[in-house]
């Protein structure tokens, strides 16, 4: 097939939906596909070198005008040509198929409100995003792109999203496909795990009996840095441990710029616990380095460092407003660790950390992890995006 993809900035270098575009662009041209990128940036060195990459000419524009422009100037370079297919990853309309990674525009403006913990500002924050333009410049264009007269095919990657889809714009279900998140676990080799564990832990002043729990993101707030750092506070105070302070340390990972909640590690005496390491190239040191992942996030369609976690064999825990929670098996037995249904719960974000400091516990849950990561293959991802993108040419062809 002769398949394009529309994507403002492949930079796979950044990571999420960039990276997937080169691995899927990578295994198309395995099959001998022809692929086609209309992109305003672009890492050549990152992509396949048989890839056609048609340059979408970029210009200076607000905010919130930004993709409409791009959007435009991808259905004009591509009525220019032809493709048996059409594949969009963000805010692009008129094509095919459309994969938004990121999930619904107006779901993760309601979700994104309840990581504020009081009611009030919940409130000051729907005012403020009522008179965003960027925001009701969003809505519309999600309304171009979904309820158009030509509806593409749908790909998302939880149930979680799905639901949102039916929920906000009564997308019918025969339109919305799951295809669940994958990652490659060869980009985690074992054979020097426990030399990155060791030389991550010194680099830190993190002691090799200790157990890190590992929290990795970029935007704190969204992803609960705050209430984890509440629920830190609160597992030192309980009661099992008040004669006995467990040997736990938290590990931040990811966004450099930290200080407002450096500041509030040291307020509730996290001092010592607490180790704010910034941006890690190598994020597999710090899987390794590691004992189990935590991530209470406020929304995440499907959150990729979950997977790549469990990857690396590390016991989870995580939120129901996480898609990648659906992975897991939560319900009794369980098996790779615990979803909660509130992070601003802190009693109970705290009871599961301490259930991790028992290694008897931590072991059973990272052979779970294991073997749940192996059943989620980009192969397996592949063949079922293929078999969408080949229903989407049909229609295609026939109308």
């Amino acid at each position: 097939m002769n398949i394009a993809f529309c994507y403002e900035s492949v930079l796979p270098a950044r990571g999420g939906c960039e990276t997937y575009i080169a691995d899927l662009a990578r295994r198309l041209i395995t099959d001998r596909h022809e692929v086609h990128l209309y992109a305003s940036q672009w890492d050549e060195q990152a992509l396949p070198r048989e890839i056609h990459v048609h340059e979408i000419p970029g210009s200076w524009a607000p905010r919130f005008l930004k993709p409409w422009r791009f959007g435009q100037n991808c259905l004009g370079a591509l009525a220019e040509r032809h493709h048996d297919v059409t594949m969009g990853f963000d805010k692009t309309w008129g094509l095919d198929v459309l994969y938004p990674q990121g999930g619904l525009h107006a779901a993760s403006v309601d979700y994104n409100l309840k990581k504020h913990s009081s009611s009030l500002l919940r409130g000051l924050a729907s005012v403020v995003k009522w008179f965003d333009l960027a925001h009701w410049s969003y809505v519309l264009l999600e309304r171009r792109q979904y309820l158009g007269d030509t509806p593409p095919a749908i790909v998302v990657n939880s149930f979680m999203v799905r639901d949102h889809f039916m929920r906000y714009y009564n997308i019918p279900p025969g339109q919305l496909h799951v295809v669940r998140s994958s990652i490659d676990p060869q980009r985690f080799p074992e054979q020097d795990r426990l030399k990155c564990r060791s030389q991550m832990r010194e680099q830190h002043g993190i002691a090799p009996h200790e157990v890190v729990g590992l929290f990795a993101a970029m935007n704190y707030h969204l992803k609960g840095l705050e209430p984890l750092l509440y629920a830190t506070q609160r597992l030192f105070s309980r009661p099992e441990f008040s004669d006995n302070r467990p040997p736990f340390r938290l590990m931040i990972v990811g966004n450099p710029s930290a200080s407002a909640y450096q500041q509030l590690a040291q307020s509730l005496g996290l001092d010592d616990v607490v180790r704010f390491v910034g941006y890690c190239a190598e994020m597999r040191q710090a899987y390794f380095a590691s004992d189990f992942l935590v991530h209470p996030t406020f929304y995440d369609p499907c959150s990729l460092v979950v997977l790549e976690a469990l990857a690396c064999g590390l016991p989870i825990i995580t939120s129901s407003n996480n898609g990648a929670s659906e992975l897991m098996h939560s319900s009794p037995p369980l098996q790779e660790g615990y979803v909660i249904n509130d992070p601003h719960d802190h009693q109970q974000l705290a009871w599961c950390l301490a259930q991790m400091i028992d290694s008897g516990r931590r072991q059973a849950f990272a052979q779970a992890a294991r073997k749940t990561a192996t059943q989620w293959t980009f192969e397996q991802h592949y063949r079922q995006l293929m078999t969408v993108l080949v229903e989407a040419a049909q229609r295609k062809q026939a109308a």
